[in-house]
């Protein structure tokens, strides 16, 4: 069974007009016409393989490749939504790969016992609403109605409102749920986004585990004064504390937690921001990640103290706000061996690493055996229009999706 690079070409260019930017790169944040467009393409191209779509609560897109027998389909797939002036390989890849593993085995007839179902997760990205993977999480009943009119967008478009307007149906977002069992087994197909593949020149990644973050937001309230007015012992300068806790949550991450944690402080806002006032208002967005849930809770705790000791010293008022707290996941023993094994068959090197990003597949582990294929990001790039994977690795990596795809569909 061939993989056709060319076909995997065409689908990412074509897809890739889909929000196209000037520049390179693609703006297509979910719920959005950008989003509903490229949809679109992949709709056609599932139908043109005599694939029906679904569409749920929440906007997955689901399509079925039957099988010999009506058993729990197994599950491969990613997300179309992106970043703002995001890349054009950031969850395309896996939704390209899924969409050729269908082309293939229907061009060599190939029958399988179960079923394979392709999906694409809606707003996997938390760009738009402030909340990551929501497709995956209203399949696994982590996503409340309550939530659905608290996430909101830049213009205050709530993600109940955001949903009503695509054509959704908010109100029915339980029927999303896919429980335990109803799946056989799932797998995605992602760019790493680092750079340990590309580095050592490795063509493809296994995933034994995927990092989960807390993410804090912290509001920092001093005094605005005249900058130059006012002495230097009688200020309570909100952005200097908060250049404090930048270092600390640096520092921290580096050397007093684990040796897998990361820790970015990702916006600061400034208030009044302007140059002859001193800083009275300060808002800080904190990202710590872990694969281990007991170093993510040593950073978190010693940010947290951080942020104490500095407002007391300081006479700054801080508060904080956790709007995440997601716990790390380990990828299925079973499908890491499925895949190792695909990639030996084939001939192809692989790494056996852990996903410092998040990724839908965190949480269909809670409901299948879920696995994941890494394919190098360039030089380590992607949430970048400069991101890029080369064809050939995006080819290796689909091949070793349909070698496991098909031994998975046609295990009892």
């Amino acid at each position: 069974m061939h993989i056709k690079p060319e076909r995997i070409q065409r689908d990412l260019e074509n897809l890739a007009c889909f929000g196209r930017l000037k520049g390179g790169g693609v703006s297509r944040l979910a719920f959005t016409s950008a989003d509903r467009e490229a949809r679109q393409y992949l709709r056609n191209a599932l139908i043109q393989q005599g694939l029906s779509v679904t569409q749920d609560a929440v906007g997955n897109m689901r399509s079925r490749r039957c099988g010999k027998e009506n058993l729990a389909p197994v599950m491969t797939g990613s997300h179309l939504d992106s970043v703002p002036s995001g890349g054009t390989f950031d969850g395309t890849v896996g939704i390209v790969a899924a969409l050729e593993v269908i082309r293939v085995l229907n061009e060599q007839g190939v029958e399988t016992l179960r079923p394979i179902d392709i999906i694409n997760f809606s707003a996997e990205e938390s760009s738009r609403f402030g909340g990551s993977t929501l497709g995956s999480k209203a399949i696994t009943g982590r996503l409340s109605p309550k939530q659905l009119h608290t996430y909101k967008d830049k213009d205050g478009l709530s993600l109940y409102e955001a949903m009503e307007t695509f054509g959704l149906n908010p109100d029915r977002l339980e029927s999303a749920r896919i429980r335990p069992g109803e799946v056989y087994a799932f797998i995605e197909t992602h760019i790493e986004q680092g750079r340990v593949l590309d580095s050592l020149g490795i063509p493809l990644g296994v995933v034994t585990s995927i990092a989960a973050p807390t993410r804090i937001k912290v509001y920092l309230v001093g005094r605005a004064d005249h900058s130059g007015a006012t002495p230097m012992d009688l200020r309570a300068d909100a952005l200097v504390a908060a250049s404090e806790i930048i270092l600390g949550v640096e520092r921290i991450a580096s050397s007093e937690a684990g040796s897998h944690t990361v820790g970015t402080v990702g916006y600061s806002h400034i208030e009044p921001g302007v140059l002859n006032v001193i800083p009275g208002q300060v808002e800080l967005g904190i990202d710590i990640r872990d694969i281990n849930k007991e170093s993510k809770d040593l950073a978190v705790n010693k940010v947290i103290s951080l942020m104490e000791d500095t407002g007391d010293r300081r006479g700054i008022q801080i508060n904080y706000e956790i709007t995440a707290n997601e716990t790390p996941v380990t990828l299925s023993a079973e499908i890491v061996d499925v895949l190792k094994r695909a990639a030996e068959t084939l001939g192809y090197s692989y790494r056996l690493m852990p996903s410092g990003a998040g990724h839908d597949a965190m949480y269909m582990a809670e409901i299948t055996n879920a696995g994941m294929i890494f394919v190098p990001s360039q030089e380590g790039i992607s949430h970048n229009i400069a991101e890029y994977t080369p064809l050939e690795d995006i080819v290796k990596g689909t091949e070793v999706l349909l070698e496991a795809i098909v031994k998975l569909a046609n295990e009892k």
